[in-house]
């Protein structure tokens, strides 16, 4: 899994506080209905931007626990949630949750199991914890399907062939359908949450994954700072130039414990 040491969960804080991320937040809590007292875990809840809108769907009566093991990461949710007691936030592992059977009404989980080498483990402990009936919300992206306006497709595969090959399930979504089915949950559905960015700029979604597999590049030895910079000097005249054009399907799943 990626270590998000202070630099990066900071980095990754600014990407989802833009647009496009803040939307997909949007889309689960509509989709999930919460109600006021109800009891939510959000796994692998990053820096509680999810967990602060969770609690307020919940009211002061409910409760949300937040979890993820970047203690990095914790410490930005708890700076953002210190103003909401019904949070509870744990710097602890996620494939092995420390929690009761059937004590949760809801359980989302953003961006965290395609980072995990068993899927089906967590699914099943996520499960475990939900009340019969509970609900379910997962976010992932599937990385095959990104269209990108380069001027060198050859860098292009290389740096999402690099980013692809450091996370053990890039290609998640077209197996959640199944997984979650064998983990216990029933009336599944799914929708599409495109990421799309018509111009290079430093608060949006593209510009940080392209300079963050750059910077992987660079230090694995596979390219240049010149090339770096010559590949980023290409997506800003694109961008100046109207022809910039970036996009990749995020899936939203929720379903029910059987």
């Amino acid at each position: 899994m990626i270590d998000y040491d202070e630099q990066l969960a900071k980095e990754t804080e600014r990407t989802y506080l833009m647009p496009e991320i803040a939307y997909q937040r949007t889309r689960t809590l509509s989709v999930l209905q919460l109600r006021a007292g109800e009891c939510v875990l959000d796994v692998g809840c990053g820096m509680g931007l999810l967990a602060r809108e969770l609690a307020i769907a919940v009211g002061p009566e409910g409760r949300v626990v937040g979890m993820d093991n970047s203690a990095s990461m914790i410490e930005l949710a708890k700076k953002r949630c210190a103003d909401f007691p019904q949070i509870e936030l744990r710097a602890q592992s996620v494939e092995s949750l420390p929690e009761l059977d059937n004590c949760y009404d809801v359980v989302t989980c953003t961006q965290l199991l395609l980072y995990l080498p068993h899927v089906e483990y967590a699914l099943t402990e996520m499960n475990r914890v939900l009340k019969p009936g509970g609900r379910i919300a997962v976010v992932e992206t599937d990385w095959r399907g990104v269209l990108f306006n380069t001027m060198d497709d050859a860098l292009t595969q290389r740096l999402f062939d690099g980013w692809e090959s450091s996370i053990p399930s890039p290609h998640l979504p077209g197996q959640l359908l199944n997984l979650l089915g064998q983990a216990g949950f029933g009336a599944i559905h799914v929708e599409a949450i495109p990421l799309i960015n018509t111009s290079y700029l430093s608060d949006n979604y593209s510009a940080s994954m392209v300079e963050y597999m750059l910077r992987a590049e660079i230090d694995a030895g596979t390219i240049s700072q010149a090339d770096a910079d010559e590949y980023i000097g290409d997506l800003k005249a694109r961008s100046k130039a109207g022809t910039y054009f970036f996009c990749v399907n995020r899936f939203l799943f929720t379903g029910s414990k059987i």
